[in-house]
């Protein structure tokens, strides 16, 4: 089992390398009432989402695509300040004047002219309905007392696409909050140690959500097979594994 898990992550490697040179990127297509979601898997916390005319970039920072290369942003999510979910260069690149950049207080003392949304708030943005979920850390931390994301501070975001609701979790553990919510369709969930979840701490979430897909991302060196064994008697919920390392 170790020889296979370090075959799998070396594989991982070649493949992101690979991926990265040529601009390739893995995509899944998930259909809704109101057309096809398009799901692009640029790597670590980055996603963007392609649905009708609209470009939805979450978290999008540089050295996991050529921006330059990629669709201008109608929408822009950012989880929380951390320069792996926070580029401001990046954002120059993908912004135009309509751009809607949905962040959190945090970020918008970096960055200007961004729709503030804190927990639990609900707005609806260029047609589609987002929802603040909070996103922190309970068990993992800095020091005694200094968790890696405090609460009340990231912010994990439900976005609403015809009739499916998809999860994006940010950099968070499974809080009582993520397990309150309901009719979750497909999960992000992070697993990268220490910073976010375990993968029994992931699986325990998929649990409570009850999501249909489940994409464990921003997951390092986790090895994601653990989480595939752990739900692997659960037939309601698909575990899929893509490249974001």
């Amino acid at each position: 089992m170790y020889k296979l898990s370090i075959l799998v992550n070396v594989f991982i490697l070649v493949f992101t390398f690979v991926s990265f040179a040529q601009g390739k990127y893995e995509t899944d297509i998930i259909k809704t009432s109101a057309g096809e979601l398009k799901i692009t898997f640029i790597g670590h916390g980055t996603l963007m989402f392609t649905f009708g005319s609209k470009i939805i970039h979450a978290d999008p920072v540089g050295g996991y695509a050529d921006y330059a290369k990629l669709p201008k942003a109608d929408i822009i999510l950012i989880t929380h300040e951390h320069g792996d979910h926070l580029d401001q260069k990046v954002l120059e690149i993908l912004r135009t004047e309509k751009t809607a950049l949905v962040l959190t207080e945090t970020c918008a003392e970096k960055v200007k002219g961004g729709i503030v949304m804190k927990n639990g708030d609900v707005k609806t943005v260029e047609g589609l309905k987002i929802e603040a979920v909070p996103a922190y850390n309970i068990v993992h931390m800095r020091s005694k007392g200094n968790p890696y994301h405090p609460k009340g501070i990231g912010n994990g975001y439900i976005i609403t696409f015809g009739d499916k609701r998809v999860y994006v979790a940010g950099d968070t553990e499974n809080t009582p909050e993520m397990k309150r919510l309901e009719n979750i369709d497909v999960a992000f969930l992070p697993m990268n140690l220490p910073y976010t979840m375990t993968p029994e701490m992931a699986a325990d979430a998929a649990r409570a959500l009850k999501v249909k897909i489940l994409y464990p991302y921003h997951f390092g060196n986790t090895d994601t097979s653990e989480l595939v064994n752990l739900l692997k008697g659960n037939k309601e919920i698909e575990v899929r594994i893509r490249n974001m390392r």
